[in-house]
């Protein structure tokens, strides 16, 4: 395809300089970074769907891998992809807000993501994705850097808003999604309409996108 190996090696470049950053070490906007910075991203210039999380928990940060623990087990199982699916960076971006493990709060659970990563990266990855025609995002801050003023009051409205987003006009569309976190088993069962009605809404829109 013409012009692909540029964009390819431009996004190379781009990814490289990504995970060689550490201003949240070095130049951090409050407290720096309490261990070594491991940005992890995934993506190709031809992906057409951006898998869009908070930031890497305690497993991904040892393993360089996103989503490989129990909640990428679950969000793969709302999506209806295979392992080999979701790790297709040829089809699948994997872009969080913050590319680095942020640490834990006193009770276990993970810090939010680091501020320094969205205005740093995030508008210019998604220039390098032009075929990207489906972003997931997963949890608050993502739906907010995605939908900005369209965003709902919080999570639970802004993904029941979710066949809103969906049928918005534009080359781009953006579904809204709880984070698959254990910690989120509570909101699942008290709004079982998501697992119901707008997971499988969700799997024929990853459907379509990969058999395009």
């Amino acid at each position: 395809m013409d012009g692909q190996p540029e964009a390819e090696a431009k996004l190379d470049a781009l990814l490289a300089r990504v995970r060689a950053c550490r201003i949240c070490r070095d130049a951090p906007l409050r407290r720096p970074l309490p261990h070594a910075p491991r940005p992890v991203v995934r993506a190709r210039a031809t992906a057409r769907i951006a898998i869009c999380g908070q930031a890497p928990g305690t497993r991904v940060h040892a393993s360089g891998v996103p989503f490989s623990d129990p909640s990428g087990v679950r969000l793969r199982r709302w999506l209806g992809m295979t392992d080999e699916e979701f790790y297709d960076e040829s089809r699948v971006a994997i872009v969080p807000m913050g590319f680095c493990f942020p640490g834990l709060t006193p009770d276990g659970a993970d810090l939010p993501p680091r501020r320094e990563c969205a205005p740093a990266w995030r508008a210019a990855v998604f220039a390098e994705l032009p075929k990207v025609e489906l972003v997931l995002a997963i949890g608050r801050p993502a739906q907010l850097w995605h939908l900005g003023a369209d965003a709902g009051n919080s999570l639970t409205e802004t993904v029941a808003r979710w066949r809103e987003y969906l049928e918005r006009p534009g080359p781009l569309r953006i579904a809204p999604l709880p984070h698959p976190s254990w910690r989120n088993n509570a909101w699942l069962k008290k709004n079982p309409w998501f697992e119901e009605e707008t997971a499988p809404a969700l799997r024929r829109l990853v459907r379509a996108a990969f058999d395009r």
